[in-house]
């Protein structure tokens, strides 16, 4: 756990970092201006300018970003512990509705009869169509 929380603060630090050197890097139209005497060769970075420094910088960057990613993914998979007190209570509560359930019957306990139902268990239905009072059509007002 302690390895994971290493790991996930310096993955982090890699983000913020990688966000800042893709910012500090000039686009391709910007060697254009230096190309006419824009002055970039009395820079600190010599007169190629910095982007050989920041191009470098972002790919190993870049590469330590994938490496942590992978390895939090492989740490967080591999974690077997519950480690919030919601999953923890969450766990306890599944595993007292289990052991609860089994002193509880369920429909496979319950024997099956052999004996065939028989047409006198079945209740008489009447045959006769139900009779109304009144006809329908003397609700409905006549038409004129």
């Amino acid at each position: 756990m302690l390895l994971q929380n290493i790991i996930l603060v310096l993955h982090v630090v890699i983000a913020v970092s990688l966000v800042a050197l893709v910012l500090l890097q000039q686009g391709k139209g910007a060697d254009a201006g230096a190309a006419f005497g824009a002055g970039a060769s009395g820079t600190v970075f010599g007169s190629k300018g910095s982007s050989s420094f920041l191009t470098r910088t972002t790919g190993i960057l870049a590469a330590m970003f994938f490496a942590t990613s992978l390895t939090l993914f492989v740490l967080a998979t591999d974690s077997k512990t519950v480690s919030s007190v919601v999953d923890q209570e969450q766990a306890k509560q599944t595993i007292e509705k289990t052991e609860g359930a089994s002193a509880i019957s369920t429909p496979s306990d319950v024997p099956v009869s052999d004996v065939p139902v028989s047409d006198a268990d079945v209740p008489k239905v009447d045959s006769k169509p139900l009779t109304t009072k009144s006809s329908p059509s003397s609700d409905v007002p006549a038409a004129d």
